[in-house]
């Protein structure tokens, strides 16, 4: 096979998608959330030395978009350990949403 019939058929299998653009759009995705995990962190920091406070909102936000991210990647891979670590997500989410109501309704 010649080198553009391999090229031809390696475009075909892709269906036009870019493979290089897809890895650089997943590493986007991947840094960016650590920015937020990192960002989220500061803010509670601040908040807990300066307002002597913890919004738990905040991390309700953070735990539920690792939520989803395993929720999905369960559904698409059905691997077991996706579950496992979905399943302690959703229970951190639980938590932390639990603790903001209870935040707002000024019982903690």
């Amino acid at each position: 096979m010649e080198k553009e019939e391999i090229l031809l058929k390696a475009q075909k299998e892709n269906k036009g998608v870019d493979l290089a653009e897809r890895k650089v759009a997943k590493d986007a995705t991947w840094i960016a959330y650590f920015v937020i995990v990192w960002l989220v962190i500061i803010v509670d920091l601040v908040n807990g030395f300066v307002l002597h406070n913890v919004n738990r909102g905040m991390d309700f936000v953070l735990f539920s978009a690792a939520f989803v991210v395993f929720l999905i990647k369960y559904i698409k891979l059905r691997r077991k350990h996706e579950l496992v670590v979905m399943l302690i997500w959703a229970l951190a989410s639980i938590s932390m949403l639990t603790v903001w109501i209870l935040q707002l309704s000024q019982v903690i």
